[in-house]
């Protein structure tokens, strides 16, 4: 399960830092959390989906260390991405 191109340059764009910056911590949490709300939904129906709730903890673990790393290196930005994409806790 994938996001959509238009809705993954979407994403790039309203988070990215210069125009073309793919890899920074806000761009890569920004589309895992989108994943994640995706993934998600999908549990939801189908409930006896193990591998896809494997790939979801993962997506999760992995968006956790990125949000770790962006708080320990630049608090403002964390805060501001953490409530801007509506993550509780880290």
């Amino acid at each position: 399960m994938s996001i959509e191109k238009e809705t993954k340059t979407n994403l790039i764009s309203e988070y990215s830092r210069h125009g073309k910056d793919t890899g920074s911590p806000e761009v890569q949490i920004a589309i895992l959390t989108e994943r994640i709300h995706q993934l998600t939904d999908h549990l939801r129906t189908h409930k006896h989906d193990e591998s896809s709730r494997r790939g979801l903890l993962k997506m999760v673990g992995t968006r956790r260390r990125l949000l770790r790393y962006l708080r320990r290196k630049d608090h403002p930005r964390f805060v501001a991405l953490s409530t801007q994409l509506g993550i509780r806790k880290v």
